[in-house]
Order: C-alpha cells, then sequence, then structure tokens
C-alpha cells in the first residue's frame, strides 16, 4: 500500500517528464568514447520534456576540474534573466566512459548521462532514465549540436538513433535558439 502512496505523491512531480510503464530501457552508448573530445560547449537542438528546463537558448559546458571530475555548467534564458546551473559528472565506470553520472547538488545521487552517440565536433545524443520502483521510469533525451542549429537530416539521424534503442520520441519537442547571445 506504501507504494500506491508514493506514486501519488510523485505524481505531480513527473507531469512536465515522459514516463512509461515498466523499468528503464538500457540503450547502447557510444563505443571508445573519448571525454576529452566530448568537452566543451553543447546547445540544446531538442529534448523530451524536463521540469528543470524550461527557457530558451538552452546550452551547457563540459570541462575537467583538478579534482578529475567534470564541470557541468548549464544555462538558459528563462523569465527574462539568464538562468546557470552548475553541476558535476563523472565517469562511474572506466569501462564504459560513455555512461556518466551527473548531479546538480551535493545532497542528490549522480543520475545517468548516457552518451548513445557523438561525433564529436556536430552532433550528440544523450539519454538518461530514472526508473521509480520499477513500476514506471521517467525518460530524458536530448539532442546537442555544438552549433545552435543543425541540419534537418542531423536532427532526423539523432532521432533515429534513439528510436531504434526503443525510446518513444512522441513527446520531443524543439529548443528555441532564435535571438540567443553566448551565456
Amino acid at each position: 500500500m506504501s507504494a500506491v502512496y508514493l506514486l501519488l505523491l510523485l505524481l505531480p512531480l513527473i507531469s512536465a517528464q515522459t514516463y512509461h510503464w515498466g523499468p528503464c530501457p538500457i540503450p547502447k552508448v557510444q563505443p571508445s568514447f573519448k571525454l576529452e573530445q566530448y568537452l566543451g560547449r553543447w546547445y540544446e537542438i531538442e529534448k523530451l520534456p524536463a521540469s528543470f528546463e524550461r527557457g530558451k537558448c538552452i546550452e551547457a559546458n563540459y570541462s575537467i576540474r583538478k579534482d578529475g571530475t567534470i564541470r557541468v555548467l548549464n544555462s538558459q534564458f528563462y523569465k527574462d534573466k539568464v538562468r546557470v546551473a552548475e553541476g558535476t559528472a563523472v565517469v562511474q565506470d572506466p569501462r564504459e566512459p560513455a555512461q556518466l553520472g551527473v548531479s546538480f547538488s551535493y545532497f542528490t545521487p549522480y543520475s545517468p548521462y548516457w552518451v548513445l552517440t557523438t561525433d564529436y565536433t556536430s552532433v550528440a545524443v544523450v539519454y538518461s532514465c530514472t526508473d521509480i520502483l520499477r513500476i514506471f521510469h521517467i525518460d530524458y533525451a536530448w539532442i546537442l549540436g555544438r552549433s545552435r542549429f543543425l541540419p534537418a537530416e542531423t536532427v532526423y539521424y539523432a532521432k533515429e538513433v534513439l528510436i531504434n534503442e526503443g525510446i518513444d520520441l512522441f513527446r520531443m519537442k524543439p529548443t528555441d535558439q532564435m535571438g540567443c547571445k553566448d551565456n
């Protein structure tokens, strides 16, 4: 009975997310992932809805800290101002360097940040999933570009990668990158 109460408490929190019944899928990630080449600025091209991303001009910048962790600096323009969130990413298993963990609070565990594919110079496809008691899961997916706009065929390719891994893109939507300045 307590699982039902937990589910009822969580439903308002997940209304701005994409959720499905059952446990998280486990997609294939980029083989031979090279973190050093992935570092730098990426612009959000399209995404599955996420309650923490409601603005425009969304971008992320990745860099290595002195302690070896990865500094994640996300920014977006929301309600007439630039909003920035700093987090930490780590390679949790050196045998799977494309399966990163990311946290934006000292008090929260690392969430999956899996790079499914990237050419490092133009496009990256990233997936994350949170499993809730194996009853349902919340999907996050991002198509990222090294520039604010990608050719339609590149976006189509990125979506195909996600679809081929069984990820439902029905709610995926473009991110507004019009009129943006570097944050």
